[in-house]
């Protein structure tokens, strides 16, 4: 019914965004990574889901196509209502999400509000084969950062001490990225950095 909607943000919550479009505020359920991409009373674009249910209508929108798709193929998935969908995307960003399914790591998406050990393996074995590798690698920074991860054995020696303390790979990446000068650290140095931004 509607593919979007541009407006003025009038309001921004955690889990819902209020868009003013011609006079007529459109409440907009979101994920945390596109309210944090809103600014309020500028122009925005909304990719919109319209959810139809006996006893309610509400609507789902993403600042951009690729989160809105994801979303979709997360509530064609049988347990995974529209909140559920939203928790994982509010718990990972798209690649985040799009590296635990291609890695098994279930633990990562099991971490969002709501959805259990068993819900987030479906969501594994859903979406192995819709996500590809190549999406992750869709911008060049995403694809330097995985490009070190890969070559340099010191990064990938401390990603593996990560998880055998019981980090997922996604915890354990996004640690490890936010480390300067990463490259050049020792595995014992590394990891410490790292556990520092885990805690």
């Amino acid at each position: 019914m509607f593919a979007y909607i541009k407006g003025t943000v009038e309001y921004i919550a955690s889990d819902y965004i209020v868009i003013d479009n011609g006079g007529v505020g459109f409440k907009i359920n979101t994920s945390v990574n596109t309210a944090a991409k809103l600014s309020l009373h500028e122009t925005a674009l909304i990719h919109t889901h319209l959810s139809v249910r006996e006893d309610d209508m509400s609507l789902f929108g993403f600042y951009t196509e690729d989160e809105l798709s994801v979303f979709k193929l997360l509530i064609s998935i049988s347990g995974i209502g529209p909140k559920g969908a939203l928790a994982i995307l509010s718990t990972l960003s798209i690649d985040e999400l799009r590296i635990a399914v291609l890695s098994d790591d279930h633990k990562a998406i099991a971490k969002a509000n709501g959805v259990g050990a068993k819900t987030a393996q479906r969501v594994v074995i859903e979406l192995k084969d819709k996500f590809k590798l190549e999406d992750v690698l869709s911008d060049s920074s995403s694809k330097d950062d995985l490009q070190d991860v890969v070559s340099n054995d010191i990064i990938t020696e401390t990603a593996m001490a990560l998880t055998s303390l019981g980090y997922s790979n996604v915890e354990a990446l996004r640690a490890i990225k936010k480390v300067p000068s990463s490259d050049t650290m020792s595995v014992e140095e590394l990891l410490k950095a790292a556990l520092k931004y885990i805690m």
